[in-house]
């Protein structure tokens, strides 16, 4: 094993999971994160300073706008927005250069479920091409090796004339990566490296033609062949895996506080951060009992599209394309966490039909493999939605290894 440690950036890193996945592994140096949200960059830097013992995480963790590439290379000052920083430029000289870049563009514009609720198929969203800043970076840096996460979506987009993975796959050939041929094989399944969460993401790793020459396309095949899944788990881990020991919180009858946030749930002796129930209005309180209980009983009756989508119009008197409800199960890994949990968790019912209600922002880290020791700060709203966009960090980690591995066999 060599001595020095890997040096990375992270782009687009929301609250960090990718990179908490990478420091969990040892072996990587995170020299700096850029994000352009203040509740995910507040986050990241009480993770860097209090978790992973960076000093300077307040320089290391860089708020602002990637599309602005120029400015994030050589730095900026009193923005009215963003503030100052030295830049890019700076911190990577100082670091010596780096090794690896880590991240992924926002996925929204590339999901199917996006283009699905979008009236033009998300074909004008300025988040089609963000991955060309991710590119200048790249070009720039130039890093041995990268990994770009997102959703199998992408495979499939076409924003404009042309499908956007053969824009993508070109624009990484031109600036001297080499990827997989048949990016399909790139497709992972979470659930197979120990996340209780039914989650496929599209894992792009690719490696410098330059720096690996003839070897580089037999490097990347063999990161996906041989070294990546030598980390898959031999049995998969289900909901009750990931949250089964949490203090369990009951519906009261009236509403109360906590730390500012109103619930109307129990509060655990045991302070569990992040597990407060959200609100829950006395119509959601019925429906998540009628539906856990059906469950439990064995009466099925509520298992159906057909039957949730009725009962849906019944409660509401409105009509939807989409079933609105699903109980977790206990023995299973859960559904998707999205960031779409913001808005509401009737897709996230909890199973005992005891607590009757929705996932707790502790319960959703939990499904995302964040540890009990990354503590959130920020709205309920700010929270779910930022654990929604994250790379869960169990498979980072073993992502990490991963990459470790080939920069070690093929150096």
């Amino acid at each position: 094993m060599k001595s020095r440690k890997i040096k990375s950036i992270d782009l687009f890193a929301g609250c960090g999971g990718l990179m908490d996945g990478f420091e969990q592994s040892g072996f990587y140096d995170t020299i700096a994160a850029v994000e352009w949200e203040k509740a995910p960059c507040r986050n990241l830097e009480k993770r860097l300073k209090n978790k992973w013992k960076y000093k300077d995480a307040e320089q290391r963790v860089i708020r602002f706008d990637i599309q602005r590439t120029d400015e994030l290379f050589s730095g900026w000052d009193n923005d009215e927005e963003y503030g100052s920083s030295i830049g890019l430029d700076r911190l990577i000289s100082n670091a010596g250069g780096i090794d690896v870049i880590i991240g992924g563009p926002p996925c929204q514009a590339y999901s199917i479920a996006g283009r699905v609720r979008d009236e033009n198929g998300m074909r004008d969203d300025y988040r089609n091409y963000l991955f060309e800043s991710y590119i200048k970076v790249l070009e720039r840096y130039k890093p041995k090796a990268f990994i770009f996460e997102n959703v199998p979506g992408m495979l499939s987009a076409k924003p404009g004339d042309r499908p956007i993975i053969n824009i993508v796959r070109e624009s990484f050939d031109s600036a001297g990566y080499c990827l997989l041929p048949h990016l399909r094989k790139a497709i992972i399944d979470f659930t197979e490296y120990g996340v209780p969460q039914n989650r496929k993401r599209i894992i792009i790793f690719g490696v410098s033609k330059d720096a690996f020459g003839d070897k580089a396309e037999e490097i990347v095949e063999d990161f996906y062949s041989n070294i990546l899944p030598q980390y898959k788990v031999k049995k998969k881990k289900t909901v009750y895996d990931a949250i089964g020991d949490l203090p369990k919180l009951y519906p009261l009858k009236d509403d109360i506080r906590f730390n500012g946030v109103r619930t109307r749930h129990s509060i655990p002796e045991n302070d569990v951060p992040n597990h407060i129930a959200r609100w829950q209005s006395d119509r959601d309180v019925g429906i998540f009992k009628l539906l856990t209980e059906d469950i439990e009983s064995g009466r099925n009756e509520y298992t159906s599209i057909s039957a949730l989508k009725q009962l849906y119009t019944k409660m509401t008197g409105k009509e939807s394309n989409v079933h609105k409800y699903h109980v977790l199960r206990w023995d299973e890994p859960s559904n998707l966490i999205p960031a779409h949990l913001y808005k509401d968790g009737l897709r996230h019912i909890h199973p005992d039909s005891k607590q009757q209600r929705t996932l707790t922002v502790r319960e959703a880290a939990r499904l995302q493999t964040f540890a009990d020791d990354y503590i959130f700060e920020g709205s309920n709203m700010e929270l779910y939605k930022m654990i929604g966009n994250a790379v869960p960090p169990r498979f980072a980690k073993c992502c990490a290894m991963a990459v470790n591995d080939i920069l070690n066999k093929y150096e």
